[in-house]
């Protein structure tokens, strides 16, 4: 019975997969592949300007669609509510730079020199914020599909997995250890690579900076003795002034968290904590809701600034303007924090293999000449574990990336027009390699 089952699971893994493949090169609308799992959430700062349309957008933003959208219920807090004493600061271990970009004063304290929004008490309180509400918890219930009585099952595995979820009987797959290796096998793949992107926003209006830099740019023209041309430098701030003022600028610093998910964990949850509806058990459902077993561990962080000025050719309301301003912010940190951590860079499917072409773009921050490498998926016959065999590296045309950012409409000025010399693109392409088809898998490489 347990090979039996066993062999059942990887069949049906194995002809979930090609059928997956054949779909795909057959012209269907999508390519399945594994992709990791994320929660966003927002750290709400004191009031700003705009601040009501900017969380707006920020709700209303499109789910990063290279991810599995994991989301719980926490999707947001006051850091207020979790202030950091001198003590837990000097006993948290926690550095005031990270490295990377979160270098050159971000982290200093209010009223120092390069003063940021974002302080090094960030990830301390983001750190107690977890603790207080059991968010690595809730996001394990939720890849165990946690019901109010504590018991689990493994659907979102299956279907995440790629494995044919409405043939798999949970109850045989739990009461077999063939069946249960398997299972952990996908575990392993997919519930490590789950996280949690916590964001913190502020807005600023450009007048505010264009008016400091007129002011100055004035006081030095001043100071021309030539009538004439002092005249012509002033006029020159003016106009200067005019154009910066417009708009309005986004400013964004996003942390990244990993659920920490290794063999020793996934042991203890499977033996001391899993719980099978057939066998309700009151005393492990009181240990799941206060166990410290699951934790989201810090990868990294990025900031991002968006400016988005007042269009001359599309007409919008300065509330399209924030929102537009934010999103396009949101997807900005989201492309820094893809490149700078290697672990969080999702895969994409080639959309089609001559011409080499991918839906992705200016989006994910590509400019031209970035480097992807080509993987194909492999399944081991008898583990039923993905593996990806490189099959090459291609190269971004810059002369062909998808202005894929988010926009208020077909007449974004952005995205071409009609009247512009500049194509209208649905698809990124790539140069170098052949012999590629759709559904091979690219990343990026550093």
């Amino acid at each position: 019975m347990k090979k039996l089952l066993s062999l059942t699971l990887i069949l049906l893994f194995s002809l979930s997969v090609t059928q997956i493949l054949s779909q795909n090169i057959n012209g269907s609308s999508e390519f399945k592949y594994r992709r990791s799992s994320l929660h966003t959430i927002l750290m709400e700062l004191d009031n700003f300007p705009k601040k009501d349309t900017v969380i707006k957008a920020y709700y209303n933003a499109p789910f990063p669609d290279k991810y599995n959208d994991h989301t719980i219920d926490v999707k947001s807090f006051n850091p207020k509510l979790y202030p950091i004493s001198d003590e837990e600061r000097a006993s948290s271990g926690v550095k005031k730079t990270f490295g990377g970009a979160l270098k050159q004063g971000m982290f200093a304290k209010p009223g120092e020199a390069n003063d940021d929004p974002a302080s090094y008490d960030d990830t301390l309180v983001i750190r107690k914020f977890f603790k207080d509400k059991k968010v690595a918890n809730k996001m394990v219930a939720k890849w165990f599909n946690r019901q109010p009585d504590g018991s689990f099952d493994i659907e979102l595995i299956a279907d995440r997995g790629m494995f044919d979820a409405s043939f798999l009987d949970t109850k045989t797959a739990m009461a077999s250890s063939d069946g249960i290796s398997l299972l952990k096998t996908a575990g392993l793949d997919l519930i490590y690579n789950t996280f949690v992107v916590v964001s913190k926003m502020n807005f600023l209006s450009n007048e505010i900076p264009a008016a400091v830099i007129r002011e100055g740019a004035i006081l030095a023209a001043k100071e021309i003795k030539n009538g004439l041309l002092q005249a012509a430098a002033i006029t020159a701030a003016e106009v200067a002034y005019k154009k910066a003022k417009e708009g309005y600028s986004v400013w964004t610093t996003s942390y990244l968290y990993q659920l920490d998910w290794n063999d020793s964990i996934q042991h203890v949850f499977y033996n001391d904590l899993y719980i099978d509806a057939t066998k309700i058990d009151a005393a492990k459902k009181k240990v799941f809701d206060t166990t410290s077993l699951f934790q989201l561990k810090f990868i990294g962080a990025e900031k991002s600034r968006s400016l988005v000025t007042f269009s001359l050719k599309t007409k919008r309301t300065e509330e399209q303007i924030v929102e537009l301003a934010t999103i396009r912010n949101i997807d900005a940190v989201f492309a820094k924090l893809q490149k700078s951590y290697d672990i969080f860079m999702p895969k994409t499917p080639l959309y089609t293999g001559n011409p080499i072409t991918a839906k992705i773009g200016m989006k994910e921050g590509l400019e031209g000449g970035e480097k992807f490498e080509v993987f194909e998926q492999v399944m081991d016959q008898k583990t039923g574990v993905i593996s990806y065999k490189s099959m090459g590296k291609i190269e971004v045309d810059k002369n062909l990336i998808w202005d894929n950012r988010f926009n208020l409409g077909s007449e974004d000025p952005d995205n071409g027009d009609e009247n512009s010399k500049k194509p209208v693109l649905d698809r990124t392409t790539f140069k170098g390699g052949k012999n590629y088809y759709p559904g091979l898998l690219i990343k990026q490489i550093k």
